[in-house]
């Protein structure tokens, strides 16, 4: 298994230590978010990421096509790319708590192709259109890879069709892991491509402590978060057991994407936490980790990047991970 994790950027000192953290313990990967209100801007997280690393690659995870001009985010892709070495990821999707919290919308599944297909063609050094307006950076040293994050079935289809790789939020059994790489394919097939040609990781919530207690303390925060916008639109659509569907609804309606907004006991209130904690995260003691990594594995989930930032110690989340799990499941393999 390959593992990665993205945070939101909070401060400097913290964004460099985080990604320092990425870098000497192993991760594959290491990602920042773009949630304006939230957190700093990304990019020049990105750039503290790159400073402070030598090995590890970096994501943005993810940013949008709403909040800046995708040939802005082109150009600070390619940017930090240089900066870094040739390490960086484009990360990309319709928009969550980035558009949100700037009273933007979402951006469709259609509008969403067709913007990757722009940031890949501009990120190869090639002439790129979007809406009638050309756009060429003759300086690109290296193709950035353009990753899509997706969770339904428009955006899984758009990553199969024309990104390089996915950013997959949907949850890690082997229901929904067989689902959305079903759409994945169905859109690589549509476009021509082999469904290998995808990069598939999937996302979900960690939280790690010697006590499992102190690992659910602030869990249902994160899971709240990502489950209104994952699960809400669509629930029966998206897998939610009909008994569940009425509470996901009422979650959607109650939650906020800005952190200090967020209630940590909703969805202990609504009765969702076991199934959400079941399906979207990793959480618990080393051991509790190992075992549901396990069976993440087993149903075909082997890449995973794992959301850190509104665990009750993201710090110490990170470091007990690296020091503890990635070792484990290496000696296991």
């Amino acid at each position: 298994m390959r593992f990665g994790f993205f945070f939101w950027p909070y401060t400097p000192e913290y964004t460099a230590r985080m990604a320092r953290l990425g870098d000497e313990l192993g991760f594959d990967m290491v990602g920042i978010a773009d949630t304006p209100g939230n957190a700093m801007d990304p990019w020049v997280a990105m750039t503290l990421a790159a400073s402070a690393t030598s090995r590890v690659r970096l994501a943005t995870c993810v940013t949008n096509l709403v909040t800046r001009h995708p040939a802005i985010t082109a150009s600070a892709a390619a940017s930090v790319d240089i900066v870094s070495g040739g390490r960086t990821i484009l990360g990309v999707g319709s928009g969550h708590s980035g558009v949100a919290n700037v009273g933007g919308a979402p951006t469709g599944a259609r509008a969403l192709r067709e913007g990757i297909g722009f940031l890949r063609t501009a990120l190869s050094g090639e002439s790129a259109s979007w809406r009638g307006v050309a756009t060429h950076l003759p300086w690109v040293r290296r193709r950035v890879p353009v990753y899509a994050a997706a969770s339904g079935p428009g955006a899984l289809r758009a990553a199969g069709a024309v990104a390089d790789g996915a950013f997959v939020n949907y949850g890690l059994g082997s229901e929904h892991v067989s689902r959305a790489r079903e759409l994945i394919e169905a859109g690589a097939k549509e476009a021509g491509r082999p469904a290998a040609d995808v990069d598939v990781w999937s996302i979900a919530c960690l939280d790690v402590s010697p006590r499992r207690e102190a690992a659910y303390e602030k869990l249902g925060n994160i899971l709240g978060f990502v489950a209104a916008y994952i699960l809400g639109p669509d629930p029966e659509g998206r897998g939610v057991p009909a008994e569940l569907v009425p509470a996901v609804r009422e979650l959607r309606a109650s939650y906020s994407t800005r952190q200090r907004e967020m209630d940590p006991a909703l969805v202990k209130r609504l009765g969702l936490f076991d199934y959400l904690r079941g399906r979207l995260a990793i959480a618990g003691t080393p051991e509790d980790c190992i075992g549901q990594l396990r069976a993440a594995e087993a149903a075909g989930a082997t890449q995973l990047m794992f959301t850190v930032s509104l665990a009750v110690d993201p710090v110490a989340t990170v470091e007990l991970f690296g020091r503890e799990i990635l070792p484990a499941l290496t000696r296991c393999d």
